[in-house]
């Protein structure tokens, strides 16, 4: 049985962790195929949007501490930094246990909704190893001093509190996780797919440079974007007073 289930419908993709009996806990098998959906959100120009939940009553819990072997492409950690460079929309539907190696996966999506019944962590300290999505993504999301609270004492962390520190943005009973993300999803997959993209490409990048330097490379999107069909078609809808229709095909 696949341990991912990618399921792609109307451009939004719902990429489904699949062994709930395990809690869904990464191993190789599991690992190789996220390298495989991931790459299939990246360049599948069928998909626009993508939604990350889990199947049963965990999102996951990290590594599979008895099959930690990773396959010749890479581990877990690199595939964080593969993940937040796929420019498409990525919304993670946290339905429970979301740990170490999971919580990294959710980080690394845009958009966070989580269940009420969902718990965040990193408990590595409890096990006498150490992470590397707390102490390298944990510190974007929330203040430094939180972050290492967490990290140092490998406490469960309620949606509540996620919220709280805006981890999360959104919490919703769980019977209406699924709605609620897609329901998003399907608000940014009806805008134009390039001009979405470059946003997000502009945000991430633009993180790590001084104010001059995202100004100039937003400016340098935003010249992309007028070469796309869909920049003509925007204006035109407007213009004829109709809804746009998107190609995300470039000039």
């Amino acid at each position: 049985m696949p341990t991912v289930l990618l399921d792609v419908k109307d451009k939004i993709a719902c990429l489904t962790l699949n062994r709930p009996d395990r809690l869904n806990a990464i191993n190789t098998d599991m690992l190789s195929e996220l390298w495989e959906a991931m790459d299939e959100i990246n360049y599948n120009p069928d998909i626009w949007v993508a939604v990350l939940t889990g199947a049963g009553r965990a999102f996951s819990t990290g590594h599979d501490l008895g099959n930690l072997a990773a396959p010749a492409r890479g581990d877990t950690d690199a595939l964080y930094v593969y993940q937040q460079t796929i420019w498409k929309p990525m919304i993670a539907a946290v339905n429970g246990l979301c740990l170490a190696q999971g919580a990294g996966i959710a980080l690394s999506c845009d958009i966070r909704f989580a269940s009420t019944e969902a718990k965040f962590g990193w408990p590595q300290a409890k096990r006498g190893i150490s992470s590397v999505s707390g102490p390298t993504i944990l510190p974007d999301h929330v203040p430094f001093s939180v972050a290492l609270e967490w990290l140092f004492t490998g406490d469960s962390i309620s949606a509540e509190t996620a919220l709280k520190y805006n981890l999360v943005s959104h919490v919703v009973a769980p019977e209406d996780l699924m709605g609620a993300a897609t329901d998003l999803a399907e608000r940014i997959r009806a805008n134009a797919p390039f001009s979405v993209r470059s946003m997000k490409e502009t945000a991430r990048r633009a993180r790590e440079m001084k104010l001059a330097d995202r100004v100039r490379f937003a400016l340098m999107m935003m010249a992309f974007l007028n070469t796309t069909e869909d920049a003509q078609e925007g204006i035109r809808a407007f213009m004829e007073k109709r809804p746009p229709k998107w190609t995300g095909k470039v000039m």
